[in-house]
């Protein structure tokens, strides 16, 4: 999967995947995780929230089912 930087002290990277609904975020410590069944809208909101890091905490991790890559 296609990943693109993006801007946050924590997260290095994110790639979506529209038709498999599967997201990838990679860390700046190196860390990857597969997270699944995540909808286009979350996705789209994420790419446009101020806080990259924040979002992701309270919105999709531990919201989705993952595995570490």
């Amino acid at each position: 999967m296609r990943r693109h930087a993006v801007e946050s002290s924590s997260i290095s990277s994110v790639g979506y995947n529209a038709a498999s609904k599967t997201l990838e975020v990679e860390f700046h410590n190196g860390s990857l995780y597969r997270y699944y069944d995540v909808p286009q809208s979350v996705y789209d909101a994420w790419m446009a929230a101020p806080s990259k890091g924040q979002f992701f905490t309270y919105q999709i991790r531990d919201r989705f089912p993952f595995s570490q890559l």
